[in-house]
């Protein structure tokens, strides 16, 4: 059985599938996609801003019954208008304490940040492959990947409206 674990970068995830796809990601047809009979999920992080709004609130409820752990970061408005919530260093964090147990490291996020990490850990003959949105998804990301598997229709959300 191979055993895997799944760190999600959700305000990435949220904007590169929004502005590239013009929809909503799937949770529920990732999980289903990457996870199976003979893969035990060792982790799943799902990392996002704490807003403390209801609609945010029922999300990460929806995410934690899927079978993710939600982070939560405190969203900072800053005095000049600009704000932050950024997670790598989080993602980066976890992504090195969990590999030792794990066959498998599944990253969702299209920045590029994250190729330092990548390349580190398959250095570590560590399998990882990234889920992003190929148009808004860095190349060095995507070049670092084991796997670079690209977001699609098939993974997300129906579209409103259409029958």
């Amino acid at each position: 059985m191979e055993k895997i674990a799944i760190f999600v970068d959700v305000q990435n995830i949220y904007y590169t599938v929004r502005d590239g796809l013009k929809g909503q990601f799937d949770y529920n047809a990732f999980w289903a996609k990457v996870t199976g009979s003979d893969t035990e999920v060792v982790a799943a992080y799902a990392y996002a801003i704490n807003r403390n709004d209801q609609k945010q609130i029922q999300f990460q409820n929806i995410l934690r019954g899927i079978g993710f752990k939600v982070k939560l970061k405190p969203y900072i408005s800053r005095n000049d208008g600009s704000s932050k919530g950024d997670w790598d260093v989080g993602i980066t964090i976890d992504m090195l304490e969990v590999a030792p147990s794990v066959d498998r490291l599944i990253l969702l996020s299209g920045d590029g940040d994250f190729d330092l990490l990548v390349n580190n850990l398959i250095s570590k003959n560590k399998r990882v492959d990234v889920f992003g949105v190929p148009q808004l998804t860095a190349d060095s990301l995507m070049k670092s990947a084991t796997n670079f598997i690209p977001i699609d229709q098939s993974l997300l959300l129906p579209s409103k409206g259409k029958v």
